[in-house]
Formats: C-alpha cells, structure tokens, sequence
C-alpha cells in the first residue's frame, strides 16, 4: 500500500514538474505574419483549430501577429516567441536563419520553396479611374501620386519596388541607369511611406491620399470588396514580380515551447484544400490544381517575372538594392 501511495505521489510531481510541463505540447501558438494578413488569417486559423482538436483532442488557440515582415523577423531576434513565421518575402525568413532561429534549408521544409500561395503587386485606383492609370510608365507622371509602404521595413513595398524597377528594364532594354531613374521618379511620387501595407491602406481609404494604392493583387481585391461604397478599381499591370509568401517553422521557439508538433501541422495545413479555398477565395494565387482551376477567372493574365530570372535571387538583389549604399539607398534621396 506504501509503494502504491509512494508510486502516486511521484506521479503527481512529476506532472507538477517543469520538465514535464515542457514535454507537454502548448495550448496556444503564435503566428507573426505580415501587415495585411489579419482577415486572412482569421478566417484561416478556426479552420485548422477544429482539424487539430478532432485528431489530437486538443483545444487550441492560435494567436497573431501583425506589422512590416521586416519588423517582425527584428522583434523575433529581440525576443518575440513566435512558432511559426508566415512572412511575404524571402529575406526576413533568411535573416532569421542566419541567426539560427529558424532551420538554415528551410525552403526545403514545405513545398514550392515554402510558399503555400503567392500573389503580385498590381494598383487600386479610385472609381473611375480619373488618372487613368494603365501602367508603372503612369506612375511616374507629375500629376500621379502613388501611396506604398517604405521598401526598407516592408517586404510588399520591397516587391513593388523591384516590379517597378524589373518593368523599366524590360522598357529600356535592359538599361539599369534609366531603371534606376524611373523608380527614383516613382519614389519622388509618394506622398507618404508607411511602415507596411495596413498603413498605407489607410493612408489611401480613409485619410483619401494619392491616386494609386500599390500593393498585393490579393489585398486590392479585398480592399473593394470591403470599401465597395467608396468605389475602387482594380488595375492590373502589363508586367509584376511573383511575390511568394514564405513560411517557417521557428524551431529556436517551438523546440522550447514543445510546439515543434503543432507548428509543423499548421504551416502543413495551408497547402491542403480546404486552406487553399480559403486563399483563393481571399483572392490569392494558389498551388492546389484543383482549387486554381476553380477561381482562374478571378486572376488576369499578365507577363509575371520572377526575382531568380531579373535580378539573380534574393541574396543578389539584396546585395544590389536593399543593403547599406545600394541602389534604393542612392536613389530615396531626402525621404
């Protein structure tokens, strides 16, 4: 009877004890994602909550985070317990894997270079078009003003710039001092540079500055669907960069959280079908043939680049562009 009383009470320690706590997997998660992603993921995350409750028991609360992906991947290395990334550009996961946050082949982790979906910078304009916006040559037009975030804490403004710069090279025959002067004009245009793309869709909807919103295909629609009262357009552009939407696993976290199970199951779950309708639904591109068959109608066509082909990859364009003394830095003069 006292090896039984003895043998119980060592149970009960070791259920009250750290380490066992630790081996437990957490009832919540933290997924930091990027700026314009909040509705998204709101209608993501109840989704994956009642798969992962019907097939381990578990309830489980999925929090997020959201601001410029740049500022998110700083907050991470400060100490932001995030354990899962669902970032819209490259470099912020790389810069976390370099640090060791996150697994150094971490493209290899999920399919399509990690990117469940994609999307690309295309403009809202207001109703009617009045400007009568067709393409990046329109933008850098006196009388045009566009609104987009500062490419150096938002990975969206990064794409829109590199689009912009990629359609004066093709324009120009490949000439990168004229490239370099068109988006020196485009960044002159702007007449206010949010940190990320829910500023500046405020700066654009409700404080009604600039003419053109630049930003993903995906969040144009969403903004007209939501604001139809107010009248937007949608432009699509004759040329745009494919923007992937990279996620990751942040196993410096999830190992320590004992999350490394669930956070795995999540990002999984974006590339299954019920996620993927979701995405495609909310107007983003997606992998699933089935799915991407379904909403084709809602995507125009259009002449997508890719980061690899113009400029060389990521690391080279950051090299290039993004870096101390590159050709953002020469060319956002005064701003």
């Amino acid at each position: 009877m006292k090896r039984i009383v003895s043998f119980a009470a060592a149970a009960m320690l070791a259920v009250a004890s750290p380490s066992f706590a630790q081996n437990k997997a957490p009832s919540e998660i933290l997924n930091v994602s990027y700026d314009v992603a909040r509705e998204l993921f709101a209608q993501l995350n109840p989704v994956f909550a009642a798969e992962w409750k019907a097939k381990s028991g578990q309830v489980l609360e999925i929090k997020q985070s959201h601001a410029g992906t740049s500022r998110q991947a700083r907050s991470i290395m400060e100490g932001l317990q995030a354990d899962v990334v669902t970032f819209n550009q490259y470099l912020d996961i790389q810069v976390l894997a370099d640090r060791n946050f996150v697994a150094r082949d971490w493209q290899k982790k999920f399919a399509n270079n990690a990117s469940p979906f994609y999307s690309l910078p295309a403009f809202l304009v207001r109703k009617g078009n009045p400007k009568n916006v067709k393409d990046w040559s329109d933008l850098v037009r006196p009388d045009v003003k566009s609104v987009f975030p500062n490419p150096k804490t938002s990975g969206n403004a990064r794409y829109t710039y590199l689009a912009a710069y990629a359609f004066a090279l093709e324009q120009n025959k490949g000439d990168h001092a004229k490239a370099k002067d068109f988006v020196k004009k485009l960044l002159a245009n702007v007449p206010v540079f949010d940190t990320g793309g829910r500023g500046s869709t405020t700066t654009f909807v409700e404080r009604e500055i600039g003419d053109v919103l630049i930003t993903f295909e995906s969040e144009t629609n969403g903004i007209r669907r939501e604001y139809g009262d107010k009248g937007f357009d949608l432009v699509t552009p004759s040329l745009s960069l494919l923007a992937e939407f990279p996620v990751a696993v942040v196993d410096r976290v999830a190992n320590k959280r004992g999350s490394q199970q669930v956070a795995q199951a999540y990002l999984t779950f974006l590339y299954s079908e019920p996620a993927q309708e979701i995405l495609a639904r909310n107007f983003n591109r997606v992998h699933n043939p089935a799915v991407k068959e379904k909403y084709k109608a809602q995507f125009p066509n259009l002449k997508l680049v890719t980061v690899d082909d113009v400029f060389g990859g990521w690391e080279k364009a950051n090299k290039d562009h993004f870096a101390e003394g590159g050709i953002l830095e020469q060319v956002f003069v005064n701003r």
